[in-house]
């Protein structure tokens, strides 16, 4: 008992010089040893990385999970060294809805095959999304979590214990001037070297954790880079999904027109017309009234390459903005930035066109195409 009093007498005795030294410092009546340009140009660094590297992990994490409420949860579960529950995404739980809503409508109805093919594609947006999130949940968060709760942790411990011996360093140097008497002035001035010494191998230290700072940035780059990595492939996934969501809708759209328009005579205010008029201008190509030796079969949807001939006017040049693959035969696969020779026949869906390459020949989708004067 009689060692812990005097330990902590002693400690208190340290605490009470550092006081006064760090507050003498401050009010200008004392002298602080500074360190070397290259030492405060490694603390600047490392502080720039841990305040920058906070502010990236935290945006990273809305983007992620912009609920508040779930990135609560989930570092609440952090803390408490507990598995996160599965959470099902955005996308998978509007899947979900429009599955039942067809369900209901009936599954064969032209609205309800619609929910279900659109449905199927938000479960698979869903699915990319929940694996892009663990991905860069792994392989770039917790990378620069681990910086912030390991490294940078030894950092600042090793930064508080240089001040201490700073503190402690200057107190003696005061002293050393302080002292009158021969022997008080030779025991401070032995104080004062092991005190320089306990100084210079605490710096030593704190200098080679911040010239670590640099690997830091080389291992946080390569996170980086897998971080895009994974975002280009969920983002890819994503286009492809939907193109070929656009492309499965397209092939059977002129037969849910044709119910749209017998179920209601209101068909300007028909899907296919509210969508037109969220898309884009796109110059239309005069219809030809009508073509010598095309059969009547076009008008039903069902196209022979080999009987189609173009009209004497109203062919256009189109350039292709994405891939597309051909259905069917009746259809002409697609090269995004190719040139092709478009027009219109009688009675066909507004929504395609027959191209031409050559001797090549098939209905086209209208999405697909800049149409060019």
């Amino acid at each position: 008992m009689e060692f812990n009093v005097k330990k902590l007498a002693s400690d208190a005795g340290v605490f009470f010089s550092r006081a006064m030294q760090f507050t003498e410092e401050k009010l200008g009546q004392a002298e602080k040893t500074e360190l070397d340009a290259h030492f405060e140009n490694l603390l600047a660094r490392a502080d720039c990385t841990k305040n920058w590297t906070e502010k990236i992990l935290r945006q990273t994490e809305v983007l992620l999970q912009p609920n508040p409420s779930a990135r609560v949860e989930e570092f609440l579960y952090e803390k408490l060294d507990r598995k996160v529950p599965s959470r099902v995404t955005n996308g998978e739980l509007l899947a979900q809805y429009m599955t039942e809503a067809a369900n209901d409508f009936g599954p064969g109805t032209p609205y309800g095959k619609t929910l279900i093919k659109v449905g199927e594609t938000q479960r698979r947006l869903g699915a990319a999304e929940r694996e892009f999130i663990r991905s860069a949940s792994i392989n770039f968060l917790t990378p620069l979590r681990n910086f912030l709760e390991g490294d940078w942790r030894t950092i600042s411990k090793e930064r508080r214990i240089l001040q201490n011996r700073r503190l402690d360093l200057d107190a003696c140097k005061a002293r050393v001037k302080k002292a009158k008497a021969a022997e008080a002035k030779a025991a401070a001035e032995h104080e004062l070297r092991l005190t320089q010494t306990e100084f210079d191998r605490q710096a030593e230290v704190t200098r080679l954790l911040l010239e670590g700072i640099s690997s830091t940035h080389v291992n946080h780059l390569r996170c980086l880079h897998e971080f895009v990595e994974s975002q280009t492939n969920y983002y890819a996934q994503c286009y492809q999904f939907m193109l070929d969501l656009q492309k499965q809708l397209g092939r059977f759209s002129g037969t849910f027109v044709g119910n749209a328009e017998s179920a209601s005579p209101a068909a300007a205010t028909s899907p296919p017309a509210v969508a037109a008029a969220t898309l884009p201008a796109v110059p239309t190509i005069p219809v030809v009234p009508t073509i010598v030796g095309v059969p009547n079969t076009v008008a039903e949807g069902v196209l022979n390459p080999n009987e189609v001939k173009p009209p004497a006017s109203g062919t256009r040049r189109a350039r292709v903005l994405y891939d597309y693959e051909a259905a069917d035969s009746t259809e002409l696969a697609l090269l995004a930035d190719e040139m092709i020779t478009v027009y219109s026949l009688p009675g066909m869906d507004p929504d395609w066109l027959i191209g031409e390459r050559g001797n090549q020949k098939g209905k086209v989708p209208v999405t697909y195409l800049e149409l060019l004067s």
